[in-house]
């Protein structure tokens, strides 16, 4: 893939910033913006961003892409003196998390929905052609066929952030339609890894049974996900930079585990036992999540590399060697 300049929002997230390191060590120019939010802890996210930071192919900007008014100025400033702006926007800034959207929808659309219509805008006012969108396996709720296609039917989210995205999606289409913008979506199947996020159960299970904290587990831990490594995600994303028209791609493991299998696997990894305490699964869980990826497998030549095994090793040995600040990171 010849350098180019990509814009990439959510630049201080989890996925955000494995897909900067990818497309800096290609010999890419990376804009990243990032509200540094204090959705979960910031200082996640500010030591990701300080991986990236000091890149010379590394623009940061601090705004949200709820503000219409400030997100263009990080678009001019890439225009360079020769007026050659960015040639694709990769949105990965995004409210995620099933149960604090039921809490708060509020912010879930300022950010969802209201974020990517304004980068949408901007792609269409400016003449760039590439937009990616990061989604989400919520889409498909309760009560689709296993393993879930990206044709299956996505018009009963349980969730409002399940709906933003619904929502975020047809804007996506719509834009489309309209400019024919080339617009890849990205249907992410939970997604974990070293420096994830503190809401997501192995960043929690990791935390809680290292310091032998009580493992809260919904319902009685036989539902089963699609778990997927951050590594193949970020790879997954950039390889979505190809020209495709319009298509919604899942990226998941194609390998759920069962919840309670995952404990053991981390109990195994620390050398501890769980204190494990069950209460009511929320209404807005589903009980599976599995990925059928054969579409990744076609267009994109993208399949995981990652074990299970392998990367929740990855995650346990990330968590000690940042254990003195992290055992005091707030789980949600």
């Amino acid at each position: 893939m010849e350098p180019r300049t990509v814009v990439l929002t959510g630049c201080a997230g989890f996925i955000g910033c494995k897909v900067a390191e990818l497309l800096l060590h290609a010999g890419h120019l990376v804009v990243g913006i990032d509200n540094l939010n204090d959705a979960y802890d910031v200082r996640l996210k500010q030591r990701r961003l300080d991986q990236i930071l000091h890149h010379p192919s590394f623009q940061f900007h601090q705004l949200d892409i709820s503000d219409r008014a400030a997100l263009s100025a990080p678009f001019e400033a890439a225009c360079g003196p020769h007026g050659r702006g960015p040639v694709a926007v990769i949105n990965l800034a995004a409210r995620a998390g099933v149960r604090q959207s039921v809490e708060d929808p509020w912010v879930y659309y300022d950010t969802n929905v209201t974020g990517t219509l304004n980068l949408l805008d901007l792609c269409r006012t400016l003449g760039i052609n590439k937009f990616i969108l990061s989604s989400t396996s919520s889409l498909y709720g309760q009560n689709n066929q296993l393993p879930y296609r990206e044709d299956a039917n996505t018009d009963a989210p349980l969730s409002p952030y399940a709906a933003s995205k619904k929502a975020a999606e047809t804007l996506c289409y719509t834009y489309h339609y309209l400019y024919g913008i080339d617009v890849t979506v990205f249907r992410y199947f939970t997604v974990y890894g070293p420096s994830g996020r503190p809401d997501m159960s192995l960043f929690r299970f990791v935390q809680w049974i290292s310091e032998e904290h009580q493992v809260l587990v919904y319902g009685d831990g036989q539902q089963s996900r699609d778990f997927t490594f951050v590594d193949d995600i970020a790879r997954g994303t950039i390889a979505g930079l190809k020209p495709l028209g319009y298509e919604v791609i899942n990226l998941g493991s194609d390998a759920p585990v069962v919840l309670m299998d995952a404990i053991r696997l981390i109990e195994a990894l620390i050398g501890k036992k769980a204190v494990i305490v069950n209460t009511a699964r929320h209404p807005a869980d589903v009980s599976a999540t599995w990925a059928d990826i054969s579409k990744a497998r076609r267009l994109l030549d993208w399949q995981p590399h990652s074990t299970f095994q392998d990367g929740v090793g990855a995650l346990v040995r990330w968590y000690q060697a940042n254990r003195e600040w992290a055992m005091h990171v707030s789980t949600g």
